[in-house]
């Protein structure tokens, strides 16, 4: 019952993990979008926040997992 939950729990924070990181490339990809094309503006304040707040995630994310796999190898 014990690895039966850890591994509930690991594959939890390891999705966590993977969603952090599309969104980490989503919000690149579209502040990418204005390096681009010549003459285009600079990113929004918003956007910047949005990659911040994403790559801040994925931070606490990956933590997070670093934590969980570290609680079942006890």
């Amino acid at each position: 019952m014990k690895a039966e939950n850890s591994n509930s729990r690991e594959a939890a924070a390891l999705a966590r993990v993977a969603e952090a990181a599309r969104e980490v490339q989503a919000a690149s990809t579209a502040i990418e979008a204005h390096f681009t094309a010549v003459g285009e503006r600079q990113a929004s304040a918003l956007e910047l926040a949005r990659l911040t707040a994403a790559v801040q995630e994925l931070e606490d994310a990956r933590l997070a997992l670093a934590v969980v796999i570290d609680d079942g190898n006890r």
